[in-house]
């Protein structure tokens, strides 16, 4: 129990580590999209094939022309969170990565595995969120492929991170959380717009 305790103060601690980290937010760098195909390829040759389907570039690195904290998001698709746990989680962290189970949502479940990358300066470079087939998750793909359709929509987006990250600058979850609104509302209005299509 002693040891439990003292290991689950050392994860809350690196996680109040993690939120202070800076945001940062740069102009859209037209390589982003080479880094999600390179790091798709290394997990697709690293990991079992029989747990890993889809693999999706999503967030603001992956809608051309718009500006980005440069970490590049990417949403894999596990047959098996409990086998991710058991079979990735150990050749993910043998090849330096971080990794929290952690909740998709606030701090309630459900909840997901969440691998951070980094370069050789200590910088995220990538986050990885593997999910189950039916995480909401996914519903962030219509948010993507709106901003991609539609750039006026994808400038007020723009307009808000900056503003957002200026006023919350070493503070990633109030920054997360004040554009939570925005995203919902955004993407209820892609959904409707999708699925009406087909």
């Amino acid at each position: 129990m002693h040891n439990f305790a003292r290991m689950d103060a050392k994860i809350e601690k690196r996680i109040q580590e993690l939120v202070k980290e800076e945001i940062s937010i740069v102009p859209y760098n037209p390589n982003w999209p080479r880094m999600f195909e390179d790091e798709a390829d290394f997990l697709r040759a690293k990991l079992p094939k029989n747990l890993v389907k889809r693999i999706e570039h999503f967030g603001s690195t992956a809608v051309p022309g718009l500006s980005a904290k440069p970490i590049i998001d990417i949403l894999v698709e596990t047959t098996s969170l409990e086998e991710t746990k058991k079979q990735i989680v150990p050749i993910l962290i043998a090849e330096g990565y971080e990794y929290f189970w952690r909740p998709a949502i606030g701090d309630q479940p459900p909840y997901y595995a969440w691998f951070i990358k980094r370069g050789a300066q200590g910088q995220r470079t990538h986050h990885i969120h593997m999910v189950e087939s039916d995480s909401e998750l996914w519903d962030r793909l219509y948010f993507r492929d709106y901003l991609r359709q539609f750039p006026e929509e994808a400038r007020r987006y723009d307009e808000l991170k900056r503003d957002l990250s200026n006023k919350y600058s070493h503070d990633r979850v109030k920054y997360t959380v004040a554009k939570s609104d925005y995203i919902q509302t955004v993407t209820e209005k892609a959904k409707k717009y999708y699925q009406n299509l087909n």
